[in-house]
């Protein structure tokens, strides 16, 4: 067997990727909506998608490095791009900006289809965002005003302050459970689109974990809020995901089964932002106690 025909068929031009990618992609999404999944020609659509996909993962892993060495390398030479990628104050900041923008957007979307559809599913979503977009509202204000690391005090008082909203967090989820269990709500992702979805979320709540881990141990009450706000996006996302995943795939799981699950993540996400935003709370007034105390001793 000759090895180096064999590796070439591994590096194969752009234009001819470009060509099964997009050709692998129309017979998935056909397969996946007309219910073919068991036909003859769809396993060969997915042992040609496989073999596309190891090409392209190849290719990124012989064209990756070099670019991602050149884009370092014009990031850190620009002033905004070297404090974005070195200043996590700074970073906090930018990505407050960011979610924000993004909460209010979903708030909209949301309180729009809830009039056009006549549903009161997308108005408990949009009461969801909306609790979301207030407290980052609140910290990018105090991080306009005063700043990260500028008063501690004041730092503890907003980082609190956002822990109690956090807890009325669990009465949309709670809204949205219902609605799932009883009214046969949730979401829907036809095709290839529920494989994206799931890896952004396994993604998103992934590196929410370390920015949670990472941002705690820099002392910061608003960067911790802040990571402890998309750790609880996270986890809504993942019991979102789990609904969508009954949609598409739980035709063979009977209905207790997967009201059961359903029953089982909701309670343990809603745990888990009870136990976040119940410990921020308890960690943040037993350090502004302090604080009022020495300045009562002091004085």
């Amino acid at each position: 067997m000759d090895w180096k025909k064999l590796i070439k068929l591994l590096y194969l031009p752009v234009w001819l990727i470009i060509i099964l990618t997009l050709i692998c992609t129309a017979a998935l999404v056909y397969s996946f909506i007309g219910s073919y999944e068991t036909h003859p020609l769809a396993y060969v659509t997915y042992v040609l998608s496989f073999y596309t996909l190891t090409v392209i993962v190849m290719r990124c892993i012989k064209f990756i490095p070099n670019q991602y060495r050149a884009i370092r390398e014009k990031v850190y030479g620009n002033p905004v791009g070297k404090r974005l990628m070195t200043d996590m104050k700074f970073r906090t900041h930018v990505s407050l900006y960011g979610s924000l923008a993004v909460n209010l957007l979903y708030v909209i979307m949301n309180v729009v289809s809830g009039f056009l559809f006549d549903t009161a599913w997308f108005f408990v979503l949009a009461f969801y965002y909306t609790i979301l977009a207030v407290m980052r509202f609140l910290l990018v204000r105090f991080v306009n005003r005063t700043g990260i690391g500028n008063n501690r005090f004041k730092e503890l008082r907003r980082s609190r302050l956002c822990g109690y909203i956090l807890l009325t967090v669990n009465l949309a989820l709670s809204g949205a459970v219902l609605m799932i269990l009883y009214q046969n709500k949730g979401y829907e992702y036809h095709g290839i689109l529920i494989y994206i979805i799931a890896a952004y979320t396994f993604y998103i709540t992934t590196i929410a974990i370390m920015n949670l881990v990472k941002y705690r141990k820099l002392g910061s009450p608003v960067m911790s809020m802040a990571k402890i706000i998309s750790m609880a996006a996270a986890l809504v996302s993942m019991l979102s995901l789990e609904t969508a995943m009954f949609s598409q795939f739980g035709k063979d799981m009977s209905p207790e089964n997967q009201w059961l699950m359903i029953v089982l993540t909701g309670a343990g996400v809603s745990i888990a932002i009870v136990t976040m935003s119940v410990y921020s709370i308890m960690k943040n007034s037993r350090e502004i106690k302090k604080i009022m105390e020495n300045k009562a001793y002091e004085e």
